[in-house]
């Protein structure tokens, strides 16, 4: 090559890429020194730039360029400033950046993904560990992320103030409470000491209208379980919600049933909204025969499996279901419905097919995640699907809007149901 077109225009090239590299390089750093604001970057420039003397890359916010619109970052800071600028007080940046956190938990659109503040979890703790006061009502969240009452239970301070199945709590103590995605928080905040009072905002749906409750809490003894003999020596054991200590009372309930010389069983799932995964499991487990139970898997095809040994129930099974039963509830259902180990009887469940885990954050907040979605043995996900019955059995209209616990047995259609489909495995029609 001729050394004189290399001096005279490759090397200013060189020189010059050398000089810009240098300058940027220096311009970051005495820009990190002299400017107090943390940083928005690629985590490619996270890379480049780590062995930066001062710059430390916890202090980076990062994305990834391939994924991240550059358009998004400049609007970020953009509507950061005008907030700085204009809003009419002045504006803590802490809590816009917990709000942006926030905001990328319901930017999911998954009602059982939240973040929690540090008073949030807080509040969350207390009610996980703390005794039952409360109002008196087994809730489920719908699919728009709204507390909704399945059923004020009887003599209870909710049933006495006039709350109904079906309200939907939009406000707690005059705060409004929709846009908390997490069922847990806001029950938190409805219990409370005992005498105390609680004003409860409901939309109720049938009527049109919101209506205000001033609830006095009280002591809430909940039984989760109970269990009798109906006609012809068919056992009837009613679970309304799936508890730390359910696998136990099940044993216990279905042993003494046994002990009576029952021939068939009904366990009745209606209206229960979930609970313990591990003590369904176990419920199961004596249901049914060796096998799969249920499993769950992540987004990356992580399998966890539940499986049942080979003792089993033999004798005629039916699975009473509605549009409240989920979770847990068809956990059981989809196991038994896929084993045809009996027969589900009622409408078809409510289709939450997610697992969830709670991580605390280090500065004592925090975040529920779905992580996975359970499958039945079969293999089929339900979630936004629920489990369709054997037999489809509807409540007389009249019902509608009634907890299964104040249909009258007389008007109890798919109890009903669940009887004869127990007699016909029996041989008797």
């Amino acid at each position: 090559m001729n050394k004189n077109l290399i001096t005279g225009k490759v090397l200013p090239i060189l020189i010059a890429v050398f000089l810009s590299s240098t300058i940027t390089g220096y311009g970051f750093l005495v820009w990190h020194y002299s400017n107090p604001h943390y940083v928005i970057m690629s985590e490619k420039d996270v890379e480049k730039y780590k062995d930066l003397k001062g710059f430390d890359p916890q202090h980076a916010i990062t994305f990834d360029k391939n994924n991240v619109d550059s358009v998004n970052i400049n609007k970020f800071n953009e509507v950061k400033n005008l907030l700085d600028t204009y809003y009419y007080k002045k504006v803590d940046q802490n809590d816009m950046l917990e709000g942006a956190i926030a905001g990328m938990a319901n930017s999911l659109n998954d009602p059982y993904t939240v973040y929690f503040t540090k008073e949030q979890m807080k509040e969350f703790n207390e009610k996980t560990q703390g005794s039952y006061v409360g109002i008196g009502v087994s809730i489920y969240m719908d699919n728009d992320g709204i507390l909704t009452v399945i059923e004020a239970f009887e003599d209870s301070p909710a049933k006495e103030v006039g709350i109904l199945p079906g309200d939907k709590i939009v406000k707690v103590d005059d705060k409004d409470v929709t846009t908390i995605r997490d069922d847990n928080l806001i029950v938190s905040m409805i219990k409370g000491e005992e005498n105390t009072k609680v004003k409860i905002t409901v939309f109720r749906p049938s009527e049109g209208t919101y209506l205000d409750f001033d609830v006095t809490r009280k002591e809430i003894k909940i039984i989760n379980i109970n269990s009798e003999v109906l006609q012809e020596n068919i056992g009837y054991i009613r679970i309304t919600m799936f508890d730390s200590d359910i696998a136990k009372d099940f044993g216990t309930h279905l042993n003494k049933l046994l002990d009576q010389g029952i021939k068939g069983l009904i366990i009745d799932l209606r209206d229960n909204p979930g609970g313990d995964y591990d003590e369904v499991s176990a419920i199961a487990d004596r249901l049914l025969p060796e096998g799969l139970i249920v499993y769950t898997e992540d987004r990356i095809g992580n399998r966890i499996e539940k499986k049942s040994d080979s003792t089993e129930l033999n004798i005629p099974l039916s699975i009473l279901v509605n549009g409240y039963s989920a979770s847990a509830s068809e956990v059981l259902s989809g196991a038994v419905k896929d084993y045809g180990k009996g027969k589900l009887i009622g409408t078809t469940t409510f289709g939450k097919g997610l697992v969830q885990a709670v991580i605390n954050l280090e500065d004592g907040s925090g975040i529920k995640v779905t992580i996975a979605r359970y499958f039945t043995p079969s293999g089929e996900c339900i979630h936004e699907k629920g489990i369709e019955p054997d037999i489809v059995v509807e409540l007389d209209e009249k019902y509608e809007n009634y907890p299964v616990s104040e249909v009258p047995r007389e008007d109890d259609a798919q109890l009903r149901k669940a009887i004869e489909a127990i007699e016909e495995q029996l041989g008797k029609n």
